[in-house]
């Protein structure tokens, strides 16, 4: 059974920085994607990035450069540091785990996802 944890998140002011961190346990799969999405109520989830076993990290540009992905895939964890918090990036973010390492950008590929964790920025 496939556990992915999220942890970070919190209320921080506008300017500020957050790192959110992810380990995902009970991976069986060989190849695969572990990326982050975050949501605002009622929008749609969005892809803020991912890294695979490759080790390969994309993310969209709208993300750069304040959006940066890392980890080690090989170890299933991933962390999502955002630097220059604005109040825009108020939503809760999800970490996901995907098998194989196409459609790593589309939400709905995704089979295993955490709770989320809440980022609030205040003015």
């Amino acid at each position: 059974q496939v556990s992915v944890v999220e942890s970070g998140g919190g209320t921080v002011q506008t300017g500020g920085s957050t790192r959110l961190s992810c380990v995902v346990s009970g991976n069986t799969f060989r190849y695969y994607c572990l990326a982050w999405f975050r949501q605002v109520p009622g929008k749609e989830r969005e892809w803020v990035g991912h890294i695979d076993t490759d080790e390969d990290i994309r993310s969209p540009d709208s993300m750069k450069p304040r959006f940066k992905i890392s980890g080690d895939a090989a170890k299933n964890t991933v962390a999502l540091q955002i630097d220059n918090l604005q109040p825009e990036d108020t939503a809760t973010y999800y970490c996901a785990l995907k098998e194989f390492m196409t459609g790593c950008s589309i939400t709905k590929f995704y089979s295993d996802w955490g709770q989320g964790t809440q980022v609030t920025v205040s003015s």
